[in-house]
């Protein structure tokens, strides 16, 4: 009799062990996602995602202060416990504002300067930024890497700024980026331009219509705005996960090797060994066959130039001697 109540008290539902182990998985997000409006940086990374939001905070967290100083959160807390005592308790208007105050300290707490949320695809983190500007963030660390050559990171691979995200869907992204890209492209200001895209978990939109309607809008924005695939002013970079539009307008696209982390750091002998069909060599080579093209070109002008004043001057001899 005893066994058998011990058995059933042992006894769960089906439904508690499903419930216990949808607890127990926990989003890398930690409940957030990415969504329509957030601004932040895309991480791209091999396998390691935990890792790389280590590595991610560590970075973003170094030059963060150095460019913005460090995070402030203990004077509003300090200010808000010292004025527990002055407070009175029987005054319910007073109660009702210091609450208020906790709960918006509370709240400025959460939204810290760097906060990951969950992307909606594999190998990719999403790092929201709050009161900063990501891609001068971004370029800055690039920029300090690119001349250093100090290899700062293991798993990161792409670091791309995103500036501002948009539901992805076709007319979504017309309507946004017409506004979006006004502060590079539209007049006074110019620029040639590239667009790279990537899309991830999503099949509804085709990428040739996306590169198609965005070049356009920028052409509208400014006739002067001209396509460079080789060399561009600004990549206009646009990464879709789901149903998220992230764009970005960067520069130095090309000297910072597609914004990767681990490749920016190479020398131009490692990089030679390691990719020697690299874009920069691709244009030195370019260059110097432009080059040699036109040596070539212009000794063949000195010789056609030569030959015909050869073939002048011995005309009149050749004359001369039927003439005696």
């Amino acid at each position: 009799m005893a066994a058998a109540e011990a058995a059933a008290r042992k006894r769960r539902p089906k439904g508690h062990f499903a419930a216990g182990a949808g607890r127990a998985k926990r989003p890398r997000g930690a409940g957030r996602q990415l969504e329509a409006g957030m601004r932040g940086i895309l991480i791209t990374c091999n396998m390691n995602e935990r890792k790389c939001v280590g590595e991610a905070y560590s970075l973003l967290g170094e030059y963060g202060d150095l460019l913005y100083g460090p995070e402030q959160f203990s004077d509003h807390e300090e200010r808000l416990s010292g004025s527990d005592g002055e407070e009175d308790e029987d005054d319910v208007e007073a109660a009702v504002k210091k609450e208020v105050g906790q709960i918006r300290a509370s709240t400025e707490q959460k939204l810290r300067r760097f906060q990951s949320v969950e992307s909606g695809a594999n190998n990719v983190v999403f790092i929201r930024t709050q009161g900063i500007e990501p891609e001068n963030l971004v370029h800055h660390i690039l920029k300090d890497m690119h001349t250093t050559k100090k290899k700062k990171t293991r798993v990161i691979l792409r670091m791309l700024p995103i500036s501002g995200t948009c539901k992805a869907f076709m007319e979504d992204m017309k309507k946004y980026t017409e506004t979006f890209f006004e502060p590079w492209f539209k007049a006074p200001n110019k620029g040639t331009f590239q667009i790279v895209y990537k899309a991830r978990n999503n099949s509804h939109m085709s990428r040739e219509e996306v590169i198609k309607e965005l070049a356009g809008i920028v052409g509208s924005l400014n006739p002067e705005n001209k396509v460079d695939l080789n060399n561009p002013q600004y990549t206009i970079v646009v990464e879709i996960i789901k149903t998220v539009c992230c764009l970005s307008v960067v520069r130095d696209y090309v000297l910072f090797r597609k914004y990767n982390l681990q490749e920016v750091v190479k020398n131009n002998k490692e990089d030679a060994q390691q990719n020697p069909s690299s874009v920069t060599e691709e244009q030195n080579s370019e260059v110097a066959k432009a080059e040699a093209e036109k040596q070539e070109k212009s000794s063949k002008e000195v010789k056609e130039e030569n030959k015909n004043q050869s073939e002048i001057v011995s005309e009149p001899k050749g004359t001369d001697a039927l003439t005696v």
